[in-house]
């Protein structure tokens, strides 16, 4: 099964605001980066072919970022072992931290691909009932067997 995620954040400015000049600045580059890298299925993208204009809540310093890769493991190489490291280490420069839970990870069925109302939804669960196999993190790193039997134990 493939691997969904969607992490949000609160940007210091408007998207055409200084602040985050050098965060746009480098959007085209950690994107391409992003859909060369091993296990990369699809990212949510506007017109602009990122996903800056498209909102998850009603306010316009919220950005989200989504996208589905084969399996976790691609997904973490991608994040915390790849250029893309070196943006994230600059997160503090462009967002405020979020005081919510502003990440989720969650299986997804073989050639569907999440909407940002399901993003949502993963966010507001991991919020409410804590990490479980139906969103959760890089700490626990549940399986779609895991997931499976979530769901059973629920019906």
């Amino acid at each position: 099964m493939p691997l969904a995620q969607v992490n949000i954040s609160r940007m210091k400015g408007p998207i055409d605001s200084p602040v985050m000049s050098d965060f746009v600045a480098n959007l085209d580059r950690i994107n391409r980066l992003a859909e060369g890298s091993p296990g990369f299925i699809w990212r949510l993208k506007d017109d602009g072919n990122n996903a800056t204009s498209i909102k998850i809540y009603d306010d316009d310093f919220i950005i989200v970022n989504m996208s589905v890769w084969s399996d976790i493991e691609s997904l973490f190489g991608y994040v915390y072992r790849s250029n893309h490291a070196e943006i994230l280490k600059r997160k503090k420069e462009w967002f405020h931290k979020m005081q919510e839970m502003h990440m989720a990870l969650w299986y997804v069925e073989d050639g569907l691909l999440p909407s940002v109302t399901d993003a949502r939804e993963r966010l507001d669960h991991i919020r409410k009932h804590g990490e479980t196999p139906y969103a959760f993190t890089f700490k626990n790193k549940y399986s779609p067997t895991d997931l499976k039997e979530y769901i059973q134990k629920s019906v």
